[in-house]
């Protein structure tokens, strides 16, 4: 059973959802991308990991490309050939997980410990 081909979304649509939802992510050369800097390997592979399970979960797949201190998320729909609302909710359940700090909620849990780089692990923007 096939289902109907999504249609990707003008670059006017997606850079003007990016810059309201997540000015963070930017649209070029036909996908979203998104560059988390980490403060190492252990930060580098946790992002991956994360992103990993979200986009299983979400069974719709980014294309990833690391380094020891940075990762770059690229989103597209393949088989609308651009940008759709898969990518942009994949892309925002990413930046919210990702970017989670529980120390700055009104909540039982404090976060990993500030200034204090044994336990840094991603960079905050």
């Amino acid at each position: 059973m096939s289902s109907p081909r999504e249609k990707p979304l003008s670059d006017a649509e997606v850079t003007a959802w990016l810059a309201e939802n997540l000015p963070h992510w930017r649209l070029e050369d036909g996908w979203i991308r998104r560059t988390y800097k980490t403060s190492g390997w252990k930060g580098t592979l946790m992002v991956i990991n994360t992103v990993g399970h979200l986009a299983e979960a979400a069974w719709h797949h980014p294309d990833i490309t690391a380094s020891y201190a940075w990762v770059e998320v690229r989103l597209v729909t393949h088989s609308a050939k651009g940008i759709t609302g898969k990518d942009l909710t994949l892309a925002k359940k990413i930046e919210d997980v990702v970017h989670w700090q529980p120390g700055l909620e009104d909540n039982a849990l404090e976060g990993t410990p500030a200034g204090d780089q044994r336990f840094a692990y991603i960079k905050y923007d």
